[in-house]
């Protein structure tokens, strides 16, 4: 029988807001590392204006801090758990556009945003982990959870 886990650890919680604070601070660096480069550059072009921002490297050190902690997020949580929460990021990167960027908001967008939300909301309701068949830790087989 399948046990699930429904105290949501710590480390989970803040795994997944480290992961949307990442996220978000990617997409917004690599934007910025663009913007100068005009929209009709050729692949070249756009190629050597991100390389020669330093917010280029900084969204690809960034780059690997997430990776690290998503590992470490997957170690605790089901995949179907934890990658809705990550889908947050959408809304910060939304905000962030529009109040840094000038970036237009439309009914439509705010509808997503909702939507987003609401499915967050649900996602966060089922249980955060599954232990196999046999009751063991999918991560640790060699851990046998209660």
């Amino acid at each position: 029988m399948k046990r699930a886990q429904t105290k949501l650890p710590g480390a989970v919680v803040v795994g997944l807001m480290l992961a949307i604070v990442l996220d978000t601070f990617i997409q917004i660096a690599w934007k910025l590392a663009v913007s100068h480069v005009p929209g009709d550059a050729s692949l070249a072009a756009t190629a050597r204006g991100a390389f020669s921002s330093p917010l280029f490297y900084a969204a690809m050190l960034a780059f690997g801090a997430q990776l690290y902690n998503w590992l470490r997020v997957l170690a605790r949580a089901d995949l179907s758990f934890a990658q809705p929460f990550t889908a947050l990021s959408y809304i910060s990167v939304l905000a962030i556009s529009s109040h840094s960027l000038h970036e237009n908001i439309s009914a439509s967008k705010m509808f997503g945003v909702v939507l987003i939300f609401l499915g967050v909301f649900f996602i966060s309701r089922t249980p955060f982990y599954t232990a196999n068949a046999s009751g063991r830790d999918q991560a640790n087989p060699n851990l046998l959870r209660s």
